[in-house]
């Protein structure tokens, strides 16, 4: 099972206030960010290359951990290529680029891939996220061959959702790694 971890972000990054980047500053000897060049205008044909670009360098099993357009990012970057070292991935509040009222600027991101992940994963998403429907996330999952974890009324599942360091989500991502947060030091 594996104790590293890769966040994926999506749309402008995940702020200080997000449950990634608190992750990330908890834990950094366990967490690494995907960075785009552009993180304000996601192009499916740059983002994809530079998630492989940072997952071609891997040196040991990780676990994805993608928010909203991360995770489609995600299942484009699972069509195109793959790595031994990725052995899961968890998706949070996947964004619906498909009907998203931001298409103008979400360039290449559709159709989104609705073929099975080549690792275990797990689609957590809200029944009151703007970005996406609870049956559009159900539907990602069940197409991805993820398990689906609905959290009720969480919005985007994002900072503006206030789950500060959201202990739900490190439960949640454990089903997926050895990693029992409660026993990992901070900082």
């Amino acid at each position: 099972m594996s104790k590293r971890f890769l966040t994926v972000p999506g749309l402008a990054s995940s702020g200080p206030n997000h449950w990634q980047t608190i992750w990330e500053t908890q834990y950094p000897h366990l967490f690494n960010r995907a960075e785009q060049e552009n993180w304000d205008w996601p192009v499916k044909d740059e983002w994809v290359p530079r998630l492989q670009e940072t997952v071609s360098k891997l040196t040991e099993p990780t676990i994805l951990i993608a928010h909203s357009l991360g995770c489609i990012t995600v299942a484009h970057w699972a069509q195109e290529f793959q790595s031994e070292y990725i052995k899961g991935a968890l998706l949070v509040a996947p964004a619906d680029a498909e009907l998203s009222k931001r298409l103008n600027f979400v360039v290449g991101f559709r159709p989104i891939p609705a073929k099975p992940l080549p690792f275990k994963s797990i689609v957590v998403a809200s029944t009151n996220d703007i970005y996406a429907s609870i049956a559009r996330s159900q539907h990602f999952a069940e197409t991805w061959g993820s398990e689906f974890v609905n959290l009720g009324k969480k919005g985007h599942i994002n900072a503006v959702s206030k789950l500060e360091d959201w202990p739900e989500g490190k439960q949640i991502l454990q089903r997926l790694s050895s990693v029992n947060f409660a026993e990992v030091p901070v900082g």
